[in-house]
């Protein structure tokens, strides 16, 4: 199960989603919104997808950790919307025979979707709303004099 949700995220449904007869372990990871980031304080966040993308990505991760790790189950839930300090926005799981093989699933699903997986997330605080890690393409370190300020001199 890879999914995304406009609506709170069920830790049961992931779990029930990896359960089986076979496992020893099952590894949850919950993330969740905090209150600052980088410094800078956090009042809440919007969570933005390419949905289809979004969720065949998810799956394809999935799939390449099970092939790399026989046995091993895997789910993801991931939030859409707006969301508030302490929300779960992400929720990931894995099963597996042993403990061991559970937690290093569950860790590498979790950064594969974080790495790979087209969801962006604006942060919104005292200074207003900001983009988390974006990047405008259209801008390089050795592009100069390309018709657009950004701020203080430096590209960003």
């Amino acid at each position: 199960m890879f999914e995304l949700s406009s609506e709170a995220l069920s830790v049961e449904r992931v779990i029930a989603a990896v359960s089986h007869p076979t496992a020893g372990g099952i590894d949850v990871f919950v993330g969740v919104v905090r209150d600052h980031n980088e410094g800078r304080a956090v009042t809440r966040l919007d969570y933005e997808a390419y949905a289809t993308m979004a969720v065949a990505e998810m799956q394809r991760i999935g799939d390449e950790i099970a092939a790399a790790n026989p046995g091993v189950r895997l789910a993801a839930l991931h939030r859409v919307g707006t969301l508030g300090v302490g929300d779960a926005a992400v929720v990931c799981a894995a099963s597996a025979v042993h403990r061991g093989e559970a937690f290093r699933a569950c860790k590498a699903l979790i950064d594969e979707i974080k790495a790979r997986v087209p969801i962006w997330k604006r942060e919104y605080g005292p200074d207003g709303p900001y983009w988390v890690g974006w990047v405008d393409a259209r801008c390089h370190d050795h592009d100069e004099g390309h018709g657009h300020g950004h701020g203080g001199g430096g590209h960003g």
